[in-house]
């Protein structure tokens, strides 16, 4: 975002405005299903740079059997000796499903390459062949769209000292994370690298200003949104049937089964 920066969203105005853009979201992933398709979202960003979030206010409302979320752990033994992008090939969509990438096959470009964990003849190779790969999968009818949420190093910094205080948030701080303070430019270089690399015509990047979380999250939803031709589906036309007279049934005694406590009692 160029120009002088934008006050933060009002909460009342974010959550009304990300209220309409998940009921279209519904309604996309209803197209996604009546039409077939094959919908693909890479979410990509530095360590706290809103990914997670956005993706939960995504799928929110989705049904998970249509759209799942896929957050690959670090590859086993087995998954090393592959060809790189095989792990990630299994979870692509069929028809009818939506797939939101926690991370993608761009681990390789960022965390891998920076940290050391590829060799700089893996790392080159992932460079040639991603934009063959995406071509691919967007010739075999795949819609696919990258978001690269971009956080600056001050607010960063803050969100990593927020998660270190927080009991809940706590699991989301790694050692790795905290590693990433220290290697600010090399990831910049990595991701100004990887952009020169796989910013194709037939999968653009979209570089989502995530400083503010509320901003960020409608300004990816709506542009998600925006960018897929998908149509409202009538949906099938349902009636609740009348219950059926009682044919005699009685409920078996409450003492003879094993209630939970009543916890809420006691508040």
């Amino acid at each position: 975002m160029a120009g002088k920066k934008a006050a933060k969203v009002p909460r009342e105005t974010y959550e009304k405005e990300l209220l309409r853009l998940q009921t279209e979201l519904v309604k996309l992933q209803e197209w996604v299903r009546a039409e077939g398709a094959r919908l693909v979202v890479v979410f990509e960003g530095r360590d706290a740079a809103g990914k997670g979030g956005t993706i939960k206010r995504v799928a929110e409302h989705l049904n998970p059997r249509v759209a799942r979320i896929a957050a690959l752990p670090k590859p086993t033994e087995r998954e090393r000796t592959q060809w790189y992008f095989q792990r990630y090939i299994e979870h692509l969509p069929a028809a009818g499903e939506i797939v939101l990438f926690d991370r993608s096959w761009y681990n390789r470009a960022g965390v891998e390459h920076v940290m050391g964990f590829c060799t700089k003849e893996e790392y080159q190779l992932f460079q040639r062949q991603c934009p063959i790969f995406e071509r691919m999968l967007v010739e075999a009818g795949i819609v696919l769209r990258k978001y690269w949420f971009s956080v600056s190093d001050t607010e960063q910094q803050e969100r990593f000292r927020r998660r270190l205080e927080d009991p809940l948030r706590r699991w989301k701080l790694s050692p790795m994370d905290l590693e990433s303070i220290t290697r600010w430019e090399a990831y910049s270089r990595a991701k100004d690298e990887m952009m020169v690399h796989t910013d194709i015509t037939e999968a653009p990047w979209f570089v989502v200003e995530s400083d503010d979380k509320r901003r960020a999250r409608l300004n990816m939803i709506a542009h998600l949104l925006d960018s897929v031709p998908y149509h409202d589906v009538p949906p099938p036309v349902l009636e609740l049937p009348d219950r059926p007279d009682s044919t005699g049934y009685r409920r078996s005694p409450r003492d003879l089964q094993t209630y939970v406590p009543d916890h809420a009692a006691n508040l």
